[in-house]
């Protein structure tokens, strides 16, 4: 492209390096122009060794840089909000990673002003764009299930165990809004809500079966107040039912699986990761009769991108990037908004009161 997309990414820790950066430079459509974070010597490692131009410990002087059109908003969960509003106030155009902020109040604030000024906003709910994802959603609409039954939906995960890094210890205070619910809650609900319906009712269960921490580094324990174990059920404006698990701190992960069924056919979508997923999901089917499941590869359109050297959880990230891309030449992507992120956080606010009203 001779006027390509210029990003300034704000946040310089393993999700820069491992999923924005190598995606966005596998983009033709982009160029990563300018870097930020609070360790100068860290962002400067980082723009030598990809080849990036600026690097400021300010993220002001990143979003206010004449040369950055979009900026990325990678920074910690509690400076999503704030941050993404000082973008939306430069006029410039703003992708946050999910969460959007750290509560539903904060987050209708940076969705209204976003509004106001116009510019086009991003938040980073990558796993409905996965080629298997795209492909089963496809195959729902298409009828493969017939009318929709009932789904089971699973994620087990390693992340927020019973031993947790120093540099993860802001995650544990609930308040930062960085939990399994949240984090894996809202990623998976979406993709999955994206594919069939959203929610009419639902009730839910939550528990903490790890209440202490430990600092790997240290061995100091500490109180976690966040559930690692949520369930949750509820029913579709359809009629169909759903079961939702989530669980975190698993010593053998069990990664995502999910059964949809239907008047006509079941389909199952199983990834052995919840993250960090070096290949795609694997989707299977059985209708007409059938008594066993058999394999649906994942057709090569829905793989559009120069991206297959990465692993699948960046290649998520590509196709955000790219609906990104063509809600600028076109006006017509399905881009995940701010309405989104707020969408979410408010079916989330769902979930944790029914939990609380179980609980009394």
């Amino acid at each position: 492209m001779a006027n390509k997309i210029r990003v300034g990414i704000i946040g310089t820790g393993g999700w820069a390096r491992y999923g924005h950066i190598p995606t966005l430079q596998a983009l033709d459509a982009f160029e990563v122009v300018a870097l930020s974070g609070r360790n100068l010597a860290k962002v400067r490692g980082y723009a030598d060794e990809f080849g990036i131009a600026h690097a400021f410990d300010d993220a002001e002087q990143l979003i206010n840089h004449p040369e950055v059109d979009l900026v990325v908003v990678l920074a910690p969960t509690p400076e999503h909000g704030r941050l993404s509003k000082k973008v939306v106030e430069a006029g410039k155009d703003v992708y946050s990673e999910w969460p959007l902020s750290t509560n539903t109040a904060e987050s209708e604030r940076v969705l209204a002003l976003a509004q106001t000024e116009g510019v086009t906003h991003v938040v980073g709910l990558q796993r409905r764009f996965s080629p298997s994802s795209r492909y089963w959603h496809d195959l729902v609409r298409q009828g493969y299930v017939g009318k929709l039954r009932a789904v089971r939906m699973s994620v087990g995960v390693e992340a927020f165990s019973a031993v947790m890094p120093e540099a993860a210890r802001w995650a544990v205070d609930p308040d930062n809004f960085t939990h399994l619910l949240p984090v894996y809650g809202g990623h998976f609900f979406d993709m999955l809500f994206h594919g069939l319906e959203f929610p009419e009712k639902l009730v839910s269960l939550s528990q903490n079966q790890l209440p202490v921490t430990t600092i790997k580094e240290t061995g100091e324990q500490i109180p976690y107040a966040a559930a690692n174990e949520v369930l949750v059920i509820g029913t579709f404006p359809s009629g169909g039912t759903f079961t939702l698990q989530l669980e975190g701190g698993q010593r053998h992960p069990t990664g995502l699986q999910i059964e949809i069924t239907g008047t006509d056919g079941v389909l199952r979508i199983l990834n052995p990761r919840g993250f960090q997923n070096v290949d795609d999901g694997q989707v299977y089917g059985m209708k007409d009769g059938a008594t066993a499941f058999v394999e649906l590869p994942v057709p090569g359109r829905y793989n559009s991108l120069p991206v297959t050297h990465l692993d699948a959880s960046a290649q998520d990230v590509a196709y955000l990037y790219d609906a990104y891309a063509r809600s600028k030449t076109k006006g017509d992507s399905d881009v995940t908004t701010f309405e989104d992120a707020l969408r979410m956080h408010r079916l989330l606010d769902r979930v944790v009161e029914s939990s609380a009203a179980n609980e009394r």
